[in-house]
């Protein structure tokens, strides 16, 4: 694993480090929280490994700025102290420590605690597989380029700016921001149900193949609804089924497949639709092509109260130029969307 150690003294940082190196792990060295932080921003780590009390910026700073971080993987934090008692291991987990382990350090108890964060680590296979699968479904149609990269990034701004409204901060918490990035790719599954007629047809979908199009959400749905009733517990998987069944509702109950409207439409999915619009306006497709920025936000905000929840079409004005540099980060064609965006 690369793991990264945040310790001021450096005879124990030297120590620690040669243990790990020893263990076969590649490992480097902050001398603070505020370094170790720097180089977390610059460098993906596994695993950081922190003094309690450090200058400029402690452990228990440390580990909130991580966790407050948007990071694309999970960082297991291990933190060294001399400190005991359960006040302390209460303070150091609410700021969002993973495991402790008393100064000075057992080789042979961190080698333990280590296969701990592997394991926990692991769980992250559970991320790739979703992709994995929401590839498979977008493999099939060859014009959608970037869209599960893009639709992600876009769905996790809104939530998190929503989280931060009066309005919706109760419903959304950090775990539903990390779940609809994660699940988010997962919309369009019910897709490898479609005839190949239908989903590759090269133009504009007449009435009949658009009713057998329309089928993709609830098919997703219904896929996910069956997985859920192997795995109760997995949350992911709810949210998955919520945004793939109900994207294509609409706030005023106009939509598909089931008619919901208003708050009866999962809040995941009224969020996702936002984003799935937008990047469908500004990417080219055969029977179309790209809109202008400009064209794309014009055509949302008119739908607020009708196909869109009007909290999350808010959110877009406030979000807008973010999904822009996501739209010309991510482009299929950098030059095209660089001149639709303008």
């Amino acid at each position: 694993m690369k793991i990264l150690i945040a310790e001021d003294d450096r005879v124990s940082a030297v120590l620690l480090c040669e243990v790990l190196e020893r263990m076969g792990h590649e490992v480097h060295t902050a001398s603070n929280g505020k370094e170790a932080l720097t180089l977390l921003r610059e460098t993906d780590y596994s695993v950081v490994i922190s003094d309690w009390e450090m200058p400029e910026m402690d452990g228990l700073e440390l580990c909130r700025a991580i966790r407050a971080e948007e990071f694309d993987h999970y960082v297991y934090v291990l933190m060294l102290t001399v400190r005991h008692g359960t006040q302390h291991v209460v303070e150091g987990l609410a700021a969002g420590a993973d495991e402790f382990m008393s100064k000075p350090l057992i080789p042979e108890e961190l080698t333990v605690r280590l296969r701990t964060a592997e394991r926990i680590l692991t769980l992250e296979t559970r991320d790739l597989a979703i992709f994995s699968m929401a590839r498979l479904a977008e493999s099939r149609d060859p014009e959608t380029g970037a869209h599960l990269e893009r639709v992600r990034q876009y769905s996790r701004c809104l939530a998190k700016d929503l989280s931060q409204q009066k309005a919706l901060a109760g419903q959304i918490t950090p775990a539903f921001i990390n779940l609809i990035y994660q699940t988010s790719p997962l919309h369009d599954i019910g897709k490898v149900s479609i005839p190949d007629c239908v989903l590759l047809k090269p133009g504009r979908l007449d009435n009949s193949e658009f009713e057998i199009m329309k089928t993709h959400a609830r098919a997703g749905a219904e896929t996910l609804e069956k997985a859920i009733r192997m795995h109760p517990g997995a949350d992911f998987l709810r949210m998955a089924r919520d945004i793939a069944g109900y994207h294509h509702e609409r706030f005023d109950g106009k939509g598909y497949p089931s008619g919901l409207a208003g708050d009866d439409i999962p809040l995941s999915a009224r969020i996702f639709s936002v984003a799935d619009v937008y990047d469908a306006l500004v990417s080219k497709r055969v029977y179309k092509a790209a809109f202008t920025h400009q064209v794309a936000r014009s055509i949302i905000l008119e739908g607020s109260g009708t196909q869109f929840d009007p909290d999350v079409i808010e959110s877009f004005r406030r979000c807008e130029e973010q999904f822009r540099a996501t739209a010309l980060a991510m482009s299929d064609d950098a030059r095209q969307l660089e001149e639709a965006l303008t």
